[in-house]
């Protein structure tokens, strides 16, 4: 199980504290919705728990142990909101091994598989995909890394219908296979899924 308890996070750049007392528990196969207005710590959630910045009090737990930043950056895969606008490699195959030293051609045609991108071209450039390939692919490439925590930021953000319940399904394949937590504005797209939704407030 991850854990997180009476997590505080008050970057110096605030006035307030934007995470206050948070506690949560997720398990594998069972993901996290976690909903709420615009401004209320969902994104600032996903970087605390994937160790990108440091709580100011609370514990983070993966199976009973406590986890430094540093771990937590190790096994966690981030998918931020928008994430083909970051796409820096040159072609498919080079956007998913960048950070890599090696990487094996079965992995890459297992990953790529396995977000519904088994019979792309990879000599292609990643911009001139569509824009559900795209957000397949920014999957496919924290895929690569192996994490035991899969977090999502707005992952149907700016697509269309159609595009849309394709990466809905996409999601909820992965989901039943390790740690999920999904960062949504709009929770009722989910509501057929039967899980847990923690919305977050304004304090």
């Amino acid at each position: 199980m991850l854990k997180l308890k009476n997590i505080y996070y008050h970057p110096s750049t605030s006035e307030r504290a934007i995470l206050k007392g948070i506690s949560l528990d997720v398990k594998r196969g069972q993901p996290l919705i976690i909903s709420g207005a615009s401004g209320t710590g969902k994104t600032s959630l996903l970087e605390v728990i994937s160790g990108m910045v440091s709580q100011n009090k609370g514990t983070i737990f993966y199976e009973d142990q406590t986890l430094t930043e540093r771990q937590r950056r190790a096994m966690c895969g981030v998918v931020f909101q928008f994430p083909e606008r970051h796409f820096i490699g040159m072609t498919v195959a080079h956007e998913l091994r960048l950070g890599h030293r090696r990487l094996s051609g079965d992995l890459q045609a297992e990953v790529l598989t396995k977000v519904g991108l088994g019979l792309i071209d990879i000599s292609e450039f990643p911009e001139r995909l569509s824009g559900g390939q795209q957000r397949r692919l920014a999957i496919a490439v924290q895929l690569i890394r192996r994490p035991k925590v899969l977090l999502l930021d707005e992952p149907t953000a700016g697509l269309d219908w159609s595009i849309r319940d394709g990466i809905l399904r996409l999601i909820k394949k992965l989901s039943q296979e390790q740690y999920m937590i999904i960062v949504t504005h709009e929770p009722e797209i989910f509501s057929s899924w039967n899980i847990t939704n923690y919305q977050l407030e304004t304090k």
